[in-house]
């Protein structure tokens, strides 16, 4: 989690102008628990870390043809979380100490990261893996190379979803994230997650620029 807390403390949250700004930009944005009746999140198989970040964006603030088409919109939306400036520092630290002929067929460049359909097995700057796709949600694997196929101590999912609720006249965005130690399976009784607090609140407003 050492990689969080640098991109993190690169974006210069020192200056005061910064931090309003990242205040200003992700004020609508809502960090919460993950359900025990969640899909990927089962409780059972504790000490894990889980949030979910949400945020609902009006319809009538979207372009309307990525409300047309079914499942566009959170194949843009998972497009806008890898190609925007949130994962710009993790991205080009990943590059720099991954990117050579073994990885040449994972996404790197932004470029490539914004207009890619995210299909399952893609593979993101040798640290993601698409393993789930659906209309609403592109989920990935994540917590170490997807070159790794085994059980991992760092391991985890992340979903990105768009959920278009026309009733309400709004679209929800949705960033699931969930960690564990894969080694250690089960362990009775614990309640504490991989992340220690203070780095599990990193991760959290980490989300909320994403």
């Amino acid at each position: 989690m050492g990689l969080i807390t640098k991109a993190i403390g690169l974006t210069g949250w020192s200056s005061l102008a910064v931090a309003g700004t990242f205040v200003a930009m992700t004020r609508k944005n809502r960090i919460l628990p993950i359900p025990a009746s969640d899909y990927i999140y089962n409780p059972n198989n504790a000490p894990v870390t889980h949030d979910i970040c949400l945020r609902s964006v009006p319809l009538s603030q979207i372009k309307p043809e990525l409300l047309e088409k079914e499942g566009l919109l959170a194949e843009k939306f998972c497009a806008g979380v890898w190609s925007g400036l949130g994962y710009a520092y993790q991205r080009r630290y990943l590059e720099k100490k991954y990117r050579g002929p073994e990885t040449e067929g994972h996404l790197w460049d932004r470029k490539d990261l914004a207009e890619s359909r995210y299909e399952v097995g893609t593979m993101i700057t040798d640290h993601f893996e698409v393993v789930s796709k659906t209309p609403e949600s592109v989920m990935v694997r994540c917590g170490d190379s997807p070159r790794s196929r085994d059980v991992r101590e760092s391991d985890g999912l992340f979903e990105m979803t768009a959920v278009i609720k026309r009733e309400e006249g709004v679209a929800e965005f949705g960033l699931k994230s969930v960690f564990y130690n894969g080694l250690k399976g089960h362990e009775s009784g614990s309640k504490d997650g991989p992340m220690p607090s203070h780095v599990q609140w990193l991760h959290q407003q980490y989300d909320k620029i994403w």
